[in-house]
């Protein structure tokens, strides 16, 4: 921007009058700030239970199919994947019981909110999880549904569940650290 346009700019925000150079283009940076920060933030659904329910060993990202009006929701950060969790059948992986709660402004559009929804992953890491899941105790667990360059991945986990004194056991490592970063920040 040229010292004469920048000149007449601020001018013409602080309320004085200025004249056009000729050439330029008039720009309200502060209604340009505020265009910015209306922009939706892409939500991360996140299941914690699955990381204390679980010990997870290997995880991978797959695509989802989703109804045009589930995007939206889920770009506005409704849905949850408490009681979700995903099986095998005819070669392909599903995710059932996530909950997309229906678009506000969708109407006959709107799909079930807790319906079966297909999971797209390769062949070879259909196969592999499918090899995994003959191993006895192992699961298949979403773990967090985010977007990625505009598309909806969903991060699962291959997992076994824990026993009642390994939940216990990580709780008072956690409780320990907890307590360690307290001393080292001089907080009692």
């Amino acid at each position: 921007m040229h010292k004469c346009t920048l000149l007449a700019h601020i001018l013409r925000i602080n309320g004085k009058r200025a004249t056009k150079p000729v050439g330029t283009t008039w720009y309200n940076i502060e209604i340009m700030k505020k265009d910015k920060e209306k922009k939706p933030q892409n939500a991360t659904i996140n299941n914690r239970k699955a990381w204390h329910e679980y010990n997870i060993d290997d995880t991978l990202e797959a695509g989802i199919v989703l109804a045009g009006t589930e995007v939206k929701s889920l770009r506005l950060g409704q849905a949850s994947l408490q009681e979700a969790y995903c099986k095998i059948e005819n070669d392909e992986v599903w995710i059932i019981g996530m909950h997309i709660q229906p678009y506000e402004q969708g109407n006959r559009a709107n799909v079930d909110p807790i319906r079966p929804r297909k999971l797209l992953l390769s062949k070879a890491e259909i196969y592999k999880i499918h090899r995994q899941l003959q191993e006895k105790g192992y699961t298949l667990i979403p773990l967090k549904l985010y977007f990625a360059h505009g598309y909806a991945k969903l991060s699962i986990g291959l997992g076994r569940g824990k026993k009642l004194y390994d939940k216990r056991q990580a709780i008072a490592e956690r409780d320990i650290e907890r307590d360690r970063r307290r001393e080292e920040a001089g907080r009692d």
